[in-house]
Formats: structure tokens, sequence, C-alpha cells
């Protein structure tokens, strides 16, 4: 290589500018100095692979019209897609497909591009080559291990959910007798183990590794103690009689509301016999007499408001799912159209893996209900029902109406036993008199008291997300949901268009529109690989700083390969860390 194209460029083969992507010098070193693209570098590496290392797609379009083999594979049987995984390069990737690039190539090792992508998190692009290229999203490798069990190993809750969605087998078990559940459970993961047990069944949770442990057991002995206590708790929640089939199970699902009008129905009729119709209290004026009915009347109408919230569909969003018992984990994969824009734009957050949709932007799943609401707020047990969309309104109206009637009716029973003209003087005989001639009315005062300060409460705490437009959910998660951060990751409300219109459309529309407030200026950032690098190993993308192996499933333990900087220079064996994080039970 001429030592004038070193000093004017600082590129001195093909590798390294297919790796910068450094057109002009790659066109300068084939054409000009008659190098080759086809042959490997010292490594067994092609400059095909650098390309799509990095995602330069003109370099790797240049490279396969001057003779690049688009499948050439190297030592461990690593082709040009599998390095375009690593990074995620769509672009690169799309071009390799088109070109005739195998997408059920496997390495040495039986890795596809599905599982590369999987173990570095590249959502994006494992989404892309299954719903465009029909990649396989759940086949083994040589040692049993799907994409799921990579993602669920690595912690990469988002391609979690869209294996999920496309019907990826959870109960797969690989060499070791593992599912991805032992394998989330081993990295103490409780974000992957809760989208995992959501999804799954009670056989999940109780499916035992070559050495008869369940999930929970090797959390235990990991000491993931929350991941341990989930695990053990959903398996508590999945068993028979909470299913919904014994009597038991049926009743639960009633929920507390029949207790809620219970407590409701008593305290009224203590009212009324005990404070209204008293005969040993003196005689109410009529007007006292109207302003101590309107309490009850109040607090009936409220009872009405309470049933349509209980009866009312919340916001259940239509589900494309199987029947759940119906449903095996053998069946194909479902081929339906996920085209959806969201997942265009990479919200994977809503894809449900229950419900098999991708859900509205401000919904959830709830777990008690085995739906997905629009506008979840939350679960009420004590309405057995959830507060979402469609009857929030009601849910507001009822809290509402109940907390003036026990204004009215506390009003009226503190007077009507203050005002007692036989009552002694000092406090500790009026107690003494109260208790005995008017009990009722004073175990009325307590148990209104107490429940008043609950409700109130609970009452002024939706009010005021009402009138900001915001969910319980969304207070309780707003650093989990990124549509709730602004510049700098501080708390922004897209959808609070002020106190008036956002009551307004609550109460004239019954809910409120998801209609983001869109503020001029907003731009996304986009990080731009550094150009001062070049060829960069996988080892520095993401959270991937370091190469992990799942070691063996006996002990438990995971081996750690290289770290650190990798510098500039692929001659410092950035390759061959790449092959060497792609293996499993090696040191």
């Amino acid at each position: 290589m001429p030592s004038e194209i070193k000093q004017s460029s600082g590129v001195d083969d093909v590798y390294t500018a297919a790796a910068y992507g450094d057109l002009e010098n790659l066109q300068r070193l084939v054409e000009s100095q008659g190098c080759s693209v086809s042959q490997p570098d010292n490594l067994g590496y092609s400059a095909l692979q650098w390309a799509a290392l990095n995602n330069r797609a003109p370099a790797a379009q240049y490279i396969i019209q001057h003779g690049g083999d688009i499948n050439a594979a190297d030592l461990t049987g690593q082709t040009a897609l599998h390095w375009s995984a690593v990074r995620g390069g769509i672009q690169v990737a799309d071009l390799l497909l088109q070109e005739g690039a195998h997408i059920h190539a496997a390495d040495a090792y039986g890795y596809q591009a599905t599982h590369v992508a999987a173990q570095y998190g590249q959502t994006a692009l494992l989404y892309h080559i299954v719903t465009k290229w029909n990649a396989d999203p759940d086949v083994p490798d040589n040692d049993g291990r799907s994409p799921l069990h990579w993602a669920a190993y690595k912690g990469f809750a988002d391609c979690i959910r869209l294996l999920l969605f496309l019907d990826a087998h959870r109960g797969r078990q690989d060499k070791e007798g593992c599912t991805p559940l032992h394998w989330a459970a081993i990295r103490g993961n409780l974000e992957v183990c809760k989208v995992l047990a959501q999804a799954g069944k009670k056989e999940d949770l109780m499916a035992t590794d070559n050495t008869g442990l369940t999930p929970a057991r090797l959390a235990s002995d990991r000491k993931h103690r929350q991941v341990a206590f989930f695990l053990g708790n959903a398996r508590r929640v999945l068993d028979k009689w909470w299913d919904g089939s014994g009597t038991l199970g049926r009743f639960s699902k009633l929920g507390l509301a029949p207790s809620l009008v219970c407590v409701i129905f008593v305290l009224l009729m203590t009212y009324i016999n005990s404070v209204i119709m008293a005969s040993d209290l003196p005689k109410m004026t009529a007007g006292s007499a109207v302003f101590a009915w309107i309490g009850v009347i109040l607090a009936s109408s409220g009872l009405v408001l309470f049933y349509r919230c209980s009866r009312k569909d919340p916001g259940y969003v239509k589900t494309n799912r199987h029947g759940l018992h119906s449903m095996k984990d053998d069946e194909p994969l479902l081929k339906i159209e996920i085209s959806d824009p969201a997942l265009l734009a990479g919200n994977w957050s809503q894809l449900c893996v229950t419900c098999k949709i991708v859900r509205p932007i401000r919904s959830k799943h709830c777990s008690t209900c085995d739906r997905c609401v629009e506008q979840f707020d939350h679960h009420c047990p004590w309405v057995s029902n959830c507060i979402g969309k469609r009857n929030k309104r009601d849910f507001l109206g009822f809290l509402v109406l109940e907390v003036i009637a026990m204004m009215i009716t506390g009003i009226v029973a503190l007077t009507r036993v203050l005002t007692d003209p036989s009552a002694p003087s000092s406090f500790g005989a009026w107690l003494n008199h109260v208790g005995d001639r008017h009990t009722g009315a004073l175990l009325f005062i307590i148990s209104e008291g107490f429940l008043f300060t609950c409700v109130f409460t609970l009452t002024a705490m939706q009010v005021s997300q009402v009138g900001r437009n915001i969910t319980t959910n969304e207070m309780a998660n707003a650093m989990r949901y990124s549509y709730l951060r602004g510049p700098g990751g501080r708390f922004r409300n897209p959808y609070d268009h002020g106190c008036k219109k956002n009551c307004s459309d609550l109460f004239i529309n019954g809910y409120n529109e998801d209609i983001e407030l869109v503020e001029a200026g907003e731009t996304d950032e986009i990080n731009l690989m550094p150009t001062s690098t070049r060829g960069l190993s996988p080892l520095q993308n993401g959270n991937n700083t370091h190469a992990i192996d799942m070691g063996n499933n006996k002990s438990k333990t995971h081996n750690h390969g290289n770290q650190g900087s990798l510098g500039l220079a692929r001659k410092i064996h950035a390759p061959w860390l790449l092959c060497k994080l792609y293996r499993f039970g090696t040191t």
C-alpha cells in the first residue's frame, strides 16, 4: 500500500474504510490500488462484515457490486447478516437480504440473525426481519435456546414482549432444562419475570430444570429476594381455587362491591332511624328536615352511579388472543398483521402479550380483570371493576356525591346530638349520656368520620388528576412511561390542555381525548456513532459492555468475557470478541 494513501487519508485497507463507511477511500483502494473486497483479513473477517457491523449501507452496496460475497462466513460461520444484527442495522440488513442473504443462515453455534438481535436487544431489527423477511422468531440454537431464552437472560423486556406477541414458545426447555423464565430468575430481572409470568400459566412457574429447580427456587438460591417473592406469589394466585372454577374463586371475582353496598345501606338506615327519626332527640324543623333528607337523596344517587361504574365497560380494548383454555404452546405462530404505527415508531411497551394486541398509548393490562383498559386509572376492588376511559366520570360522580352526602349527614348527626337539651353539661357525663341514650347516632358519627377521611382523600386526588388529565397509574409509574418524559428526562404531561378543558372534556364528553399537546421546538436527539472510531466491537453496544456466557446449569455460574474500551483497531481483536460474545458455556 503506497505511503501517500496512508498519509493523506489515514486509511490503509478496505476493512478500515468499510468500517468507517469511507466510500471515497474504499473506491480509491479498490479501483486504483486493486485491493480485493472478497478476501478476508488476517482474522478471517470480510470487509462486508465490517460495513454491516457499523450499518454502512453505501459501503456495503459498493462491496457487493465489486464482488463481495453476501453469504461469506468467517471461521465461526457468522455472516454479514449476523454482524448487522449486533447493532440493529436495519438499512444494511435490508440491503443484504434484498441482494440474496440467507435469512435462516446459522453460525457454528446455531445462532441465526434473530438470536443475535435478541442477544443485543435489537427489537426494531427483530420486528423488521420477522414481519418483512419471515425470519423465524422461535428457532432453537444448537443448545435448544430460542431468541426468547436470550432476551430473558439478557433482560430485554421489549424483545420479550415482541417475541411473546409472536407466540414464541414460553415453555421451551434448553439442554439444561431451563425455560426463559428460569434464565430471567437467574439474572434477577424483576421486569422480565413479570412480563413472562403475566403472559404465562401456572405450568410455567412450576417447570423444573434438569436439577429439579423451579424459577422461584433459582431466584431464592441466588438471593434475588424480590424476584423470588414475586414468582412465589404469582404461583399462589394462579392456584386452582383462585382461577374462578370453584365456589371460592367465583365469589372472589365479585370483589368488595357487595360489602361496600351493605356498608352504605347500613349507615343510611342507622342515620334515618337513629338521627332523623329518633324519638329521644328534639323534633326537627322543616328546614333542618329537608337538609337532613338531602343527604339521604345524595347518598342514594351515589349508589346509582356506583352501580353504573361497577357494571359498565371501563374501556376494554378488543382482544385478538385465543381462548385461554384452548391455547397451546406448540401452536404455530400467529399469522397476524402487526404493522402498527406504534410498533413502527418503536413503542414496544404498547404490545400486550396477554391480549395479543397493540394497545392504545395510555392503556394498561389489568391483571385482575385480565383485559387491557383504555386510560387505565386503577382497579378498584370496592367497585369490583377497573376505572378507565368509559366509567371514570361515573366513578368521580359517585365519590363527589358520597362526600357531600357524608358532610351533610355528619353535620346533621352532630348538630342533633350536641343540641340535646337533656344532656348534662360536663363532657364525661355528656359522653356517657350519648353512649346510653343515642348509641346508634354515636356509632354513625364514628363510622362516618372514618369513612369520610378515606373517601375525601381519594376524591381530592381524583379531582386533582382530572384537572391535569393524568391517571393514577401514570402518576405511580411516571418514570416508566417514555411519553411522560420531556427534554432532559424531566416529567412532562403532553395530555394536559389546562384545567378548564380537561374538566369540560370529562364531564361533557365522558372522557378525555388522547391528544398530545405538542410544544414548538421539540425535536428528538439522534446519537450518531462517533466517526473517530472504527470497527467498534459489539461489546460497546448499548448496555452490552461485556460478554456474558450462560454457564453450566448445575452451578448456575456465568463467565464474563473481556471488557473495556476497544479503541480504533480491529487489530486489537474486536472481531475475536464478537465471536466470543455469542458463545454459551465456555470460559
